[in-house]
């Protein structure tokens, strides 16, 4: 299974994507998609639209995962990068790729064991899980990362999950 996962924002979005086989996880790519503060954010939002679509052509996951929103103090912070989320979304759905979504706190319980791990550990338990050289930087890409290796070691529960509840039936 090849998942990308996202870390959504507007300025900076990051990517990781992750291969899941024979219970071994491994870094296929990563890094962030980097829009201009001086362009107008519909510009921005289709740069980040078609950056995802690239990748999805590259890459051909299995399943998008995605950050889900959270609501600080910023408003307006929040705003855009819910309308990022939809631009990667808008391109998962143009290509049938399914998407999931998952808290940040699931995301650090998932690569830490705990959902109140720093960003600096879980960047370092980004290199150590996915075996690479050094830490993924920027933050962005690792939580993106981190975001893929989220749903790899959890598709198959959901999928073993889905199975029986589609059996009940």
């Amino acid at each position: 299974m090849i998942v990308l996962g996202i870390d959504p924002g507007l300025a900076s979005t990051g990517y990781g994507v992750v291969q899941s086989a024979a219970g071994r996880l491994v870094a296929l790519d990563g890094g962030v998609i980097e829009t201009g503060v001086a362009a107008p954010q519909e510009r921005r939002l289709a740069e980040i639209h078609a950056a995802v679509d690239a990748l999805l052509g590259e890459h051909e996951p299995d399943a998008l995962a995605l950050e889900q929103l959270y609501f600080g103090q910023n408003v307006r912070t929040a705003f855009a990068v819910g309308q990022a989320r939809g631009a990667v979304m808008l391109a998962a759905g143009q290509r049938g790729v399914p998407c999931a979504s998952y808290t940040p706190q699931q995301v650090k319980s998932a690569v830490c064991g705990s959902g109140r791990a720093q960003k600096d550990q879980v960047a370092r338990m980004i290199k150590t899980l996915l075996g690479l050289i050094e830490e993924p930087r920027p933050d962005h890409a690792a939580d993106a990362l981190a975001v893929a290796v989220c749903h790899a070691n959890r598709a198959p529960l959901s999928a073993a999950l889905a199975e029986i509840g589609g059996a009940a039936r």
